[in-house]
């Protein structure tokens, strides 16, 4: 049985959700400047990994209704396709303070995983070529690696082709 991460011993709401579903995972922890232009791409330099394996999660408003998308930092949200993907038709991105109140994380640490309210979530089609990607942990600077699949798993996602590059 897995054991428990516990938030106030270095654990943010990602990492005990993924302990407790007895998923594998690795966290990656890397120093956070404040002065980065991009939080993700930050992420991927910091760590030596492609900017095809590091996704972002952005919160956008799809129809009122807000929308968790998950795209490789590489790239930039399509917002038509991920309001066609969850059957909407029209999106816009959230408002940064509505997204950290739903999720419960502060911007450029926002996960999928974990988030104070489960909101729908699309994650781009490209992330089943890789064996493993990362997304934020939780926090700035924290960064966990796992399988799609197990990505999906969890957050209820769909796969859909989201990502412009």
């Amino acid at each position: 049985m897995a054991k428990k991460a516990k938030q106030g011993a270095g654990g943010t709401p990602a990492t005990v959700a993924l302990t407790a579903a007895g998923l594998p995972f690795t966290v990656h922890a890397y120093a956070h400047d404040p002065a980065a232009a991009s939080y993700g791409a930050e992420a991927a330099e910091a760590l030596g990994v492609s900017p095809e394996r590091v996704f972002k999660t952005l919160v956008a408003d799809v129809d009122g209704a807000l929308t968790v998308a998950v795209v490789p930092v590489a790239g930039s949200l399509d917002l038509k396709a991920l309001a066609a993907a969850v059957g909407g038709k029209k999106a816009a991105m959230a408002d940064p303070a509505a997204a950290e109140r739903s999720s419960g994380y502060v911007r450029g640490g926002i996960s999928p995983l974990g988030q104070r309210r489960a909101l729908p979530t699309v994650l781009d089609a490209s992330a089943s070529a890789h064996a493993t990607i990362c997304v934020s942990a939780g926090r700035r600077g924290l960064e966990v690696e796992l399988s799609p699949a197990d990505l999906a798993a969890l957050t209820g996602a769909v796969l859909a082709p989201i990502a412009r590059p």
